[in-house]
């Protein structure tokens, strides 16, 4: 997904604009927010039901004979449409939207984001096969910060991504979010490291 080098670029970037704010930011990639099992059965059932149709209409095939090609449409489909590429392809934009969204919620309690001293803790997560990304801030920034700002970071970071350039749109996005803690949540004196700096890697 990423290379050693790269994890240790965005780990020292976030270590940089971590020391101008008291705020945090996690990382999280992800190979996939979801697996979307349950796609390859439905279309391979959904092609059974609708087999027998033509059958009936212009043949003389069996009843015994029509179930065991629906039954082989079924499973042919069915492993066909479990091909990850293909797999992905049949899933709705709006499921995998969703799907990114939750994923990157349990995310952002999974990995303590809520628990920071001053409610400042920020996810930037991206999850690849559903061309996904988000930042959810926790509440000591959310509520100082126009949620269209976040929704900036995140269309340039998607562009990026897109121009095969993940790696230095995701320096970009903790810049920028460095930023903006820097500008809400000022560094303190007796300010410590609360959560680690390394990317989060998830398969």
């Amino acid at each position: 997904m990423i290379s050693p080098d790269d994890q240790a670029r965005l780990a020292r970037a976030i270590s940089d604009v971590e020391d101008e704010t008291s705020g945090e930011i996690v990382l999280v990639l992800a190979e996939q927010a979801g697996h979307y099992r349950e796609i390859p059965l439905l279309w391979s059932l959904l092609a059974a039901l609708v087999t027998p149709w033509p059958l009936i209409w212009l043949t003389s095939v069996s009843t015994a004979r029509i179930f065991l090609i629906q039954l082989a449409v079924a499973l042919a489909l069915g492993l066909i449409l479990s091909w990850p590429k293909l797999r992905y392809a049949l899933v709705p934009r709006s499921l995998k939207r969703a799907q990114g969204h939750e994923a990157a919620s349990r995310e952002f309690l999974r990995r303590g984001l809520t628990r920071t001293r001053e409610k400042t803790g920020v996810l930037i997560y991206l999850a690849l096969a559903e061309h996904h990304a988000e930042i959810l801030a926790d509440t000591g920034i959310a509520d100082r910060v126009d949620a269209g700002i976040w929704a900036d970071i995140v269309a340039d970071l998607t562009r990026t991504i897109r121009d095969g350039r993940m790696t230095d749109g995701l320096i970009v996005a903790i810049r920028r979010t460095g930023a903006i803690l820097a500008e809400h949540a000022p560094p303190r004196l007796d300010d410590v490291d609360e959560l680690p700096n390394k990317v989060i890697i998830l398969p």
